[in-house]
């Protein structure tokens, strides 16, 4: 079974699957206050909008990252 983790928000929950991810590092370098490698949680959706974290995660080149909205 694959691993998933789910950060949320209000509007959207963030879902990150770790062996999907190649660390291309394109969420990090594109949303700084959001994807942070060093802090715990990783994920702080609520740094940016909602819109932003959308543009962002369909960005991904492994789609390691994806979205679900509430």
């Amino acid at each position: 079974m694959e691993i998933s983790k789910e950060y949320q928000r209000e509007d959207l929950t963030v879902i990150w699957k770790p062996k999907k991810c190649i660390h291309a590092g394109i969420c990090v370098k594109t949303l700084p206050k959001v994807y942070d490698p060093k802090a715990k949680p990783w994920i702080t959706p609520e740094n940016a909008s909602a819109e932003a974290l959308k543009n962002q995660i369909n960005n991904c080149p492994s789609g390691a990252l994806s979205f679900r909205e509430s």
